[in-house]
């Protein structure tokens, strides 16, 4: 395969990948997935500042440079305000591929409360054990920044970025969503569609347990070990995953591929 297949083969990805997430109502008309440049490291690749559901082209794609988040061609469309969340999660961790930013509303409540969202099923395993990290934009805001909880520059996103230190999977964002990092556009896309439904299990459970006159600690969550070997099998188990969800956005006529 040469590197301009293997290019037009991670497009293909890219968007069927952006549509499932739509699909399954990860994004909306807002948030987004990106991937690093699969023949230059130094850059990455995200869509035109455009609903997800409506990437169809090469030409709704833009490449930017990892070390600032700005596109390589200065004439290129609109950008996604918040790209800088994706250069530098690729600037800080090299073996990240592939990154997606939600608004989620399951996932929301968990990023306002001192409820930690955690692993309640197997197929969330790469949850932290402990509670997914919330990071607090708020906390970044510069003299001349506009303090309005999104992620406007480098330092604001290297902040974020270091959230993932450790090996960290998923960071909650306060009053905003989430971002997932992986090695993968497949297992970017398995992490974000799964954290969103464990934080929807999760508040049911509490629910519950709630009217049962219990509390959050009265959950049988996963345990460290269960976790970390459902976290082991993630990659393989999200191939599977991934041919389905392809199947069902490649039959509904919202969703467009050109290339």
């Amino acid at each position: 395969m040469t590197d301009a297949e293997l290019l037009q083969t991670y497009y293909r990805s890219f968007i069927r990948g952006s549509h499932i997430l739509h699909f399954h109502q990860v994004l909306d008309a807002y948030g987004h997935l990106s991937f690093r440049h699969p023949t230059d490291p130094s850059l990455f690749v995200m869509a035109r500042s455009v609903a997800p559901a409506l990437i169809a082209t090469e030409k709704d794609l833009i490449t930017f440079r990892v070390r600032d988040g700005e596109p390589i061609d200065p004439d290129s469309p609109k950008a996604y305000i918040e790209r800088y969340i994706h250069s530098e999660i690729y600037h800080r961790f090299p073996d990240i591929q592939a990154a997606v930013h939600s608004h989620a509303e399951s996932v929301i409540p968990f990023t306002i409360s001192d409820v930690p969202l955690k692993p309640c099923y197997h197929m969330a395993g790469f949850l932290a054990s402990s509670g997914v990290p919330v990071h607090d934009s708020a906390d970044d805001v510069g003299p001349s920044d506009i303090p309005d909880l999104l992620v406007r520059n480098t330092t604001m996103g290297e902040a974020l970025a270091k959230r993932f230190d450790g090996g960290n999977k998923v960071t909650l964002m306060r009053g905003h969503g989430y971002t997932v990092a992986a090695i993968s556009i497949e297992l970017a896309v398995f992490y974000a569609l799964y954290t969103q439904k464990n934080a929807a299990i999760q508040t049911a459970a509490m629910g519950l347990r709630a009217a049962a006159g219990g509390s959050m600690q009265d959950l049988h969550l996963l345990s460290v070990d269960e976790a970390r070997e459902r976290t082991a099998f993630a990659p393989t188990t999200a191939k599977r995953a991934w041919e389905l969800w392809v199947t069902e956005v490649s039959g509904c006529p919202l969703y467009k591929l050109g290339v």
